[in-house]
């Protein structure tokens, strides 16, 4: 079957109908005449950026070409890397990305490609096309997964990093997927990866593999920054350069997650342990001004968690220091959602305790009434754990004033958990919402209790399609 130059019949078609000659195309359009001409007689292929301009020509849309350009010049040819880097750079600027998936499904056949479209997929990644960085990621982790290269692992780190999101499900997936990379990066890449891993972790709860996470984190971070100090100052450098943060913060993270395990399993005394270990950082070596602000930092979290260590653990007497500490520092807090994490805690003791904390509340009013919006920052940490204190901040308050019997507030924070959990597709606070519901539905009124049957059947539905199960209802 022969060559069909299906975008030339077009363009011969659009020449005959609108009575122009090619040099008035051409002049028209910006593309040389001789271009055309080699194009039309000897289909020799013309640029991307070409074939831009003749698309404006003919009055149709950015990308109408594409697809056939795909299949007349790259499928049909033997593929030609300087045609096929600027498609796919303008094939994301114009979200095409059906036409990505053709090009890197065609040309990842030949491995040798491979380093190229892995150099391109960076400059996307970096250029913040995350959509179109994917397609070219799994293109080379479908075509490279029996190799063991550090490419490889690149590849399901960024994959990770894109993937990750709002659906907790989804982000257990990712992180499972991703860890046996791990091992696989440069050495100094693997800290931030372990990082990111246990963040995810983190909000998933998933105590175990978070300590797990850690420890390695610890341990790498140890050993690198003990090399750090023996090696040339130059070489060192360039390496920390690739990192997010000073390298002893690896160090000083992986004991505040590991204090977050020990709360959580309600060893508070451990978690203490670990608490004064990251205040203490006389061992810190530099005394840069970045230095400064990060072991000021770690001392502030340090300072902020043995309170709660002391207060989770019952010695209620620390809540007042506490609340002094939150509004005394809540001035010079850059991220205003640390304070949710804050009072999140308070709520907890409360809880716990049976501690009345209206004039707390009242005093923090404004506040609490600003935690509505999910935060939008792509940092681990701000994506992945925050969201959660989010629903938990709502559960936790809606159970405090509920027990209360202040059932118009408890039925506000509870409906607002109940949609934050759905959104994060968290089936463990959902079920805890749902239960808190239940518990107090004889207390709720009509139109509380018609919001929450919509709430729940709407996530049946949901649930439905998803599993491509049967709706049965007439």
């Amino acid at each position: 079957m022969g060559h069909t130059p299906t975008i030339l019949a077009k363009l011969e078609d659009y020449l005959g109908e609108n009575n122009l000659t090619l040099a008035q195309f051409a002049e028209h359009s910006g593309v040389h005449q001789r271009t055309l001409n080699n194009w039309i007689a000897k289909h020799r292929p013309v640029a991307i950026h070409q074939l831009d301009r003749i698309t404006w020509a003919m009055g149709l849309p950015e990308g109408f070409f594409y697809e056939l350009y795909i299949d007349n010049y790259i499928i049909e040819r033997s593929p030609d890397w300087r045609r096929i880097e600027p498609l796919l750079f303008r094939c994301a600027e114009l979200d095409k990305l059906d036409a990505i998936q053709l090009v890197v499904g065609h040309i990842m056949d030949n491995l040798l490609y491979s380093p190229k479209l892995f150099d391109a997929a960076e400059k996307l990644f970096a250029q913040g096309q995350h959509n179109a960085a994917l397609l070219l990621y799994e293109g080379i982790a479908e075509g490279e997964k029996y190799q063991h290269s550090e490419r490889l692992a690149v590849c399901q780190y960024r994959l990770f990093t894109i993937q990750v999101g709002n659906n907790q499900i989804r982000n257990l997936k990712a992180a499972t997927r991703f860890e046996p990379f791990v091992e696989r990066l440069n050495e100094i890449d693997q800290l931030d990866a372990l990082k990111d891993l246990a963040n995810v972790y983190r909000s998933l709860r998933e105590w175990d593999k978070l300590d797990a996470t850690a420890r390695k984190m610890r341990a790498k971070a140890e050993i690198q920054y003990s090399l750090k100090h023996q090696q040339k100052k130059r070489e060192w450098e360039e390496a920390e350069e690739r990192l997010s943060r000073p390298m002893f913060v690896y160090i000083t993270y992986a004991d505040l997650l590991c204090a977050s395990v020990c709360e959580a399993q309600g060893d508070y005394q451990q978690a203490l342990q670990f608490t004064y270990a990251y205040a203490d950082l006389d061992w810190v070596i530099e005394t840069d001004e970045n230095t400064q602000y990060w072991v000021s930092l770690y001392q502030h979290w340090a300072e902020g968690n043995t309170f709660v260590n002391k207060l989770h653990s019952g010695d209620t007497s620390v809540l007042p220091n506490y609340v002094e500490y939150i509004t005394a520092t809540s001035i010079t807090d850059e991220n205003e959602n640390e304070k949710l994490s804050k009072l999140l805690n308070v709520v907890i003791a409360a809880n716990r305790y049976t501690i009345d904390i209206d004039n707390i509340l009242s005093k923090f009013e404004k506040d609490i009434d600003s935690f509505t919006q999910l935060p939008t920052s792509t940092d681990m940490y701000n994506q992945q754990v925050l969201p959660n204190y989010f629903a938990y901040f709502g559960y936790e308050l809606a159970y405090y004033y509920l027990y209360k019997r202040m059932y118009s507030d408890g039925f506000k924070y509870l409906k607002s958990a109940t949609l934050k959990a759905i959104r994060l597709n968290n089936e463990t606070y959902f079920i805890n919402c749902m239960g808190l519901f239940e518990h107090f539905k004889a207390y709720a009124m009509d139109e509380i209790k018609l919001e929450f049957s919509n709430i729940i059947e709407k996530v049946w539905l949901n649930n439905v399609k998803k599993n491509d199960t049967t709706d049965r209802r007439d």
